[in-house]
């Protein structure tokens, strides 16, 4: 007599697989039309809020750019027509060999109703013609033996621009010496050696830094700066007699 193996209800491996596979997905559509529900009734439940702050973010923008257009950049324009008078000294200041003092005072107090370098920074501080105003000052009070000024109108100066950043932090260093704190100059001039790594500001400084150095009896510091002067700025103005100094620095050890 013939056996078999009875057939039962038995379901398949694969067909299982795939029901399980579309329970699955059924399962994370459900989830993200629920989430999808939950956003939209939030969304609603919020949108006057929402809206608010569209509005509101839209309003900063508008604000700032009317701010640009009809504030600062009209304060820039103006500010830059008033530097043009006091500038004209100043650059005159700077290119003669005569008595300077009345040129520097013209730049820094202007004449006939216009604006001088000091009326330019009170008034137009925040424009850039306001912050090149305060490095001119600083310069001019320098030149003419106000020292403080000088520190002051300096200190207040920033510039992007590394070259003049450094001469800035110079002349303070200048101008520390001259009002006799020596310490003070020294840090103003290893600062201005090191904004911007050149063969004109750098060994310039470092050599102000080491002359410092020395009068403060700090030789073997000295001595580094004018050895770094020898060493990476071989073709610098301040590198020409800097053995002289080096053997000085070495000799003050002893």
């Amino acid at each position: 007599m013939a056996t078999y193996k009875k057939r039962g209800n038995k379901v398949k491996k694969g067909n299982q697989a795939n029901i399980e596979d579309q329970s699955a997905t059924a399962e994370v559509f459900n989830t993200l039309d629920e989430t999808a529900s939950r956003s939209e009734q939030w969304v609603e439940k919020n949108q006057k809020i929402l809206f608010s702050g569209l509005i509101a973010v839209a309003a900063i923008i508008l604000a700032f750019l009317a701010y640009n257009k009809y504030i600062v950049e009209p304060k820039e324009k103006e500010a830059a027509d008033e530097l043009a008078f006091p500038k004209r000294y100043f650059e005159e200041a700077q290119n003669t060999t005569a008595s300077v003092d009345s040129l520097y005072s013209l730049s820094l107090n202007g004449a006939d109703g216009k604006y001088g370098l000091i009326d330019i920074v009170d008034n137009y501080g925040s424009t850039k013609a306001g912050n090149l105003a305060k490095y001119m000052s600083g310069i001019a009070f320098l030149k003419t033996g106000d020292y403080e000024s000088a520190i002051k109108y300096l200190s207040d100066f920033s510039s992007e621009d590394d070259m003049l950043a450094a001469l800035a932090k110079g002349n303070i260093g200048d101008a520390f010496v001259e009002i006799e704190q020596p310490e003070d100059a020294l840090q103003y001039y290893l600062d201005a050696s090191r904004i911007k790594d050149n063969n004109f500001t750098s060994p310039l400084y470092l050599f102000r830094a080491a002359n410092v150095a020395m009068d403060l009896g700090k030789y073997g510091e000295a001595e580094s700066y004018y050895t770094t002067i020898k060493d990476n700025y071989s073709k610098s103005e301040e590198a020409k007699n800097i053995n002289i100094y080096i053997q000085r620095a070495q000799l003050a050890q002893k």
